[in-house]
């Protein structure tokens, strides 16, 4: 299982987000932690990864131990805009 390490902003992200959306994003995040399933690709034209939690994204670096959580949010047409 790789730990899972929340940026300050994706920490703000997330506890600005609704109690069952929050209850998705982290079982989520867990999923993949533990056995890397999950609907993730590979960002274009800068470095990381997306996450996909029904309508929520988490844009996140990783590396063999840890998840770097960047951003979590709605999908919307600013979310890969935000660094």
């Amino acid at each position: 299982m790789k730990t899972i390490i929340l940026t300050p902003g994706a920490a703000k992200d997330l506890d600005a987000l609704a109690w069952d959306a929050r209850q998705q994003v982290e079982a989520g995040l867990s999923r993949y932690a533990m056995t890397g399933q999950g609907d993730v690709k590979a960002l274009q034209g800068r470095d990381g990864y997306r996450l996909r939690i029904g309508a929520f994204r988490v844009i996140f670096d990783e590396d063999a131990t840890t998840i770097l959580a960047i951003y979590i949010g709605r999908r919307t047409t600013t979310t890969y805009r935000r660094s």
